[in-house]
């Protein structure tokens, strides 16, 4: 009985003089996270798509510690997220719609790119929208419309002259069925100021203008939907 009552004393002596133990422990593992979060943070100042990532986690990370959490920041994260998934809402949508041969879709931490060729919006030589280039358009607008992003609208063409007709130049073409498409996002819905448009001609191509197949590549539109920095 006098051992384990000694041996009792003993153990809470030696856990008592542990104790600090732990306070270094918490200590330690505070320090690893904060270091961590600095080398991350020296990662992403030079990769845009390290960066979204960086303050996400730091959203989370603030969150799982009882931190204040920035209003601002976790509002950019929020965005952030929608806009990584927009691609895959947009390529659901042309699936339900039957749709998803006529546009293709990517995108980067820069943006989500649609290409649309010239065969599925407009007529040749011509910048009026066909009445099917509206029924492909509107699923995608109703898309774009659940963000604040800024819209891009990029016209191209393939290298053949133009030799008759409303337009001069290959160029002129261009600027004409990009701001055509714009003006057809706007009575969608879209808010004016969130649009912009630019006309490339023949001089970004993606394919070779040797080939009718690679001119017909080359002949469409470009609508980009620009991710936050």
């Amino acid at each position: 009985m006098i051992y384990r009552t000694r041996r009792d004393e003993l153990e809470n002596q030696l856990n008592k003089g542990a104790l600090w133990a732990v306070t270094y422990g918490d200590l330690m593992s505070y320090l690893m996270i904060f270091f961590l979060i600095l080398f991350s943070f020296s990662i992403s100042k030079s990769d845009k798509a390290k960066s979204r990532k960086y303050e996400e986690s730091l959203v989370k990370i603030q969150k799982a510690f009882g931190g204040k959490v920035d209003t601002a920041q976790m509002e950019r994260a929020k965005v952030r997220e929608q806009e990584d998934s927009v691609a895959e809402k947009i390529k659901q949508s042309m699936e339900n719609n039957q749709m998803s041969s006529l546009v293709q879709i990517d995108s980067n931490e820069r943006r989500v790119r649609l290409v649309l060729t010239e065969a599925v919006l407009f007529d040749s030589g011509k910048a009026e929208l066909k009445a099917r280039a509206k029924e492909v358009l509107a699923p995608i607008v109703e898309e774009l419309k659940k963000l604040p992003n800024d819209v891009l609208v990029e016209g191209h063409t393939d290298i053949v002259p133009i030799h008759k007709g409303l337009y001069a130049t290959n160029w002129e073409l261009s600027m004409a069925r990009a701001y055509s498409v714009i003006q057809y996002l706007e009575t969608l819905g879209m808010t004016p100021k969130r649009l912009a448009g630019i006309g490339y001609g023949d001089n970004r191509p993606v394919a070779d203008n040797a080939t009718p197949q690679g001119r017909a590549l080359n002949r469409r539109i470009e609508i980009s939907l620009l991710k936050t920095d």
